[in-house]
């Protein structure tokens, strides 16, 4: 968090924000749907491709923010299987400006000792694309700083189906599979993000109520936080706000946080007649 304070002008909207922020509670995993370039350039009357374009500097932005406040892991969801109906121009325009951003900011991300990885059915980017990206993969692959995890042609069903195949094909390879029994922990070391946390905080930008196939099983404790703000607009002051609002909320995981009840079940189930029987 120090490191992140030290750039910030004192007093500033930001700074008051980060002071804000409990160094001790951060999300240790934080997932994004990076949603609305196209409505950004359809309210300017610009082409789709100039909100695509206009979507890096976020990007920039909030994996900056995110080393430096101490986040260990940020997953940014880039290319969905689903997006290769969109028409050939946007896609291709898309992978350009990915290799782009590899070209410029790979010396930054070393600079900052992270870790590029990326998931996702990689074998079906165009081969220069996956190339690019591997390159990117191996040359960060021994920092040790956070995880700048992204996710290129991915699906959350893809994942589940990919994680239950790997399953099955060590235990066939194995000689196991008759006695095969999957469990959940199984299934998540053969999953795509294996090694990581789960994400404590998905943030979809744009307003839209919905997953889009993401993060289906990592994320079923994640706290969500949608923004209206569309994504070539969210900057620092955005992320900060919804960290923030992240150390509001109870996690509680399904059960209840310690503390005293206001009355011993018994007592309060007979006090209303109802018995065991």
């Amino acid at each position: 968090m120090n490191d992140l304070l030290v750039d910030l002008k004192p007093l500033s909207n930001d700074w008051r924000l980060a002071k804000g922020i409990d160094p001790e509670r951060l999300p240790a995993h934080i997932a994004i749907i990076m949603d609305g370039n196209g409505r950004w350039a359809s309210r300017r009357n610009l082409p789709r491709v100039a909100g695509h374009t206009a979507g890096i500097e976020p990007v920039r932005i909030v994996i900056e923010t995110c080393a430096r406040i101490g986040i260990q892991a940020l997953t940014l969801y880039a290319f969905s299987i689903e997006n290769w109906k969109r028409p050939r121009t946007e896609v291709d325009t898309l992978w350009r400006l990915l290799r782009l951003y590899l070209r410029r900011e790979l010396p930054e991300i070393m600079r900052n000792g992270i870790q590029f990885t990326c998931m996702g059915r990689l074998d079906g980017l165009p081969s220069p694309v996956r190339q690019e990206l591997e390159a990117a993969m191996d040359s960060t692959a021994s920092n040790r700083g956070m995880r700048l995890n992204v996710a290129v042609n991915y699906s959350g069903r893809a994942e589940l189906v990919d994680a239950l195949n790997a399953i099955i094909e060590d235990a066939r390879l194995e000689g196991s599979l008759k006695d095969l029994h999957i469990t959940e922990e199984s299934i998540s070391s053969r999953l795509y993000t294996a090694g990581l946390p789960d994400p404590d905080l998905l943030i979809r930008t744009s307003g839209e109520m919905r997953i889009s196939n993401f993060l289906l099983w990592q994320i079923a404790y994640a706290e969500l936080y949608v923004t209206e703000t569309l994504w070539p607009d969210f900057r620092r002051t955005d992320l900060l706000q919804a960290i923030i609002e992240y150390q509001k909320r109870d996690r509680r995981f399904g059960g209840l946080n310690a503390g005293p009840q206001r009355a011993d079940a018994d007592e309060w189930l007979e006090a209303v007649g109802v018995t065991a029987r």
